[in-house]
C-alpha cells in the first residue's frame, strides 16, 4: 500500500532551478492539525490572560470601594455613637427638669422621661457597644438608627411637654404678688385681730402697712384692673386679677392711678397710700385671695 504525499515546489527567485520537497501526508495533516491547536491554545490563553487584567482591574477597584465604605461606615458608627450619647445625656437633663418641676408626682399622672418603653427587640439585641464594633452588621446598625429615631421622637415630645410647662409656670410666677405693694411697716397682721372700731375679734383678711401719706403703691405682679372706685369703708379701692384664681386688693387709697380695663406690669404704680373710708390712719389694706379665698400675703412675698 503506498503512502499518499503532498509535493511541495520550491522556486528560488531568480534561478530557473527549483527544489521539489516530498511531504508525507500524515505529517503535513498533523502540523496542520498541530499549528491549528497552538493558535486554538494560543487564543485562549490572550483571551484569559486579557480577562484576567479586567478582572484585576475590577477587584482593585472593589477592593478601593471596599475600603471607601468601610472608612464611610466607621465615620457613620461614630455618629450612630454620638448621638446615643446625647440623647443620654438628653434624657437624662429632661429628668432632672421634671424631677425639679414635680412633673414625675403620680398624683398629677406625668411620666418623669420621655414616653413611651423599648420595643422587644431592642432588650434582645446587641449592646451598642458591640453592634459598632462589628463593621458588617448593617442590620444592628439600621436597627440602632431606627432606635434612635424613635427615642429622638420620644424626646422631642417630651422636651415640648416641658417647654409648655415652664411657660405656663413662666406665667404663673409673673402672676404670682411676690413684692412688697408699698414700703412702710406692718401695723396689722393676717389673723383674727380686736377691730380697734368695735373691739370685737375679727378676722383680718389682709396686712395692713403704716406708710406716710401718698407713699406709692406698686403692683406686686402683672394684671388686670378690674375695680377702681370706692367701696364703703375700704374708702377707695383697687382690685388686680392676676389670673390663675389669683385677686389682690388695695383699699383706703388717696389715689388711684389706673382705671378698670388696664393690663399692669409688676412694679408699675397704681395708686398711693391715704386715710379713706374706715381708717384710723394713713395706711394700705392689702388682701391677696386666691379662688376667692384670703390668705397671708406674706406666703407670696420673696423679698
Amino acid at each position: 500500500m503506498s503512502t499518499k504525499h503532498y509535493t511541495i515546489i520550491i522556486v528560488p527567485d531568480g534561478s530557473p532551478k527549483t527544489w521539489r520537497l516530498r511531504v508525507p501526508r500524515w505529517i503535513f495533516t498533523r502540523t496542520l492539525m498541530l499549528c491549528v491547536l497552538l493558535l486554538g491554545a494560543a487564543t485562549v490563553a490572550g483571551v484569559h490572560y486579557y480577562k484576567s487584567i479586567e478582572d484585576l482591574s475590577e477587584n482593585q477597584t472593589l477592593r478601593a470601594e471596599n475600603v471607601r465604605l468601610r472608612s464611610d461606615l466607621k465615620r457613620v458608627r461614630e455618629r450612630v455613637a454620638g448621638i446615643s450619647a446625647t440623647l443620654d445625656r438628653v434624657e437624662h437633663f429632661d429628668q432632672k427638669l421634671r424631677a425639679i418641676a414635680r412633673l414625675s408626682d403620680p398624683e398629677r399622672h406625668l411620666a418623669i422621661g420621655p414616653v413611651g418603653t423599648p420595643d422587644a427587640d431592642e432588650k434582645d439585641s446587641p449592646s451598642a457597644r458591640a453592634m459598632l464594633a462589628d463593621p458588617v452588621d448593617t442590620k444592628a446598625l439600621t436597627n440602632k438608627l431606627d432606635r434612635l429615631e424613635s427615642a429622638a421622637e420620644r424626646q422631642e415630645s417630651s422636651l415640648q411637654e416641658l417647654e409648655t410647662y415652664f411657660e405656663k409656670q413662666n406665667t404663673l410666677l409673673a402672676s404670682m404678688p411676690s413684692i412688697w405693694p408699698a414700703r412702710g411697716w406692718v401695723t396689722s397682721d393676717f389673723g383674727h385681730r380686736v377691730d380697734p372700731f368695735t373691739a370685737d375679734r375679727i378676722m383680718h383678711r389682709g396686712i395692713d402697712i403704716g406708710a406716710a401719706h401718698g407713699t406709692p403703691i406698686q403692683a406686686p405682679s402683672d394684671g388686670l384692673v378690674i375695680f377702681a372706685g370706692v367701696d364703703g369703708g375700704y374708702g377707695k379701692v383697687l382690685v388686680l386679677d392676676h389670673g390663675y384664681g389669683v385677686k389682690t386688693r388695695y383699699a383706703h387709697l388717696s389715689e388711684i392711678a389706673v382705671k378698670a380695663g388696664d393690663h399692669i406690669k409688676r412694679g408699675e404704680r397704681i395708686g398711693a397710700i391715704g386715710n379713706t373710708g374706715r381708717s384710723t390712719g394713713p395706711h394700705l389694706h392689702y388682701e391677696v385671695r386666691i379662688n376667692g379665698v384670703p390668705e397671708n400675703p406674706r406666703k407670696f412675698i420673696l423679698e
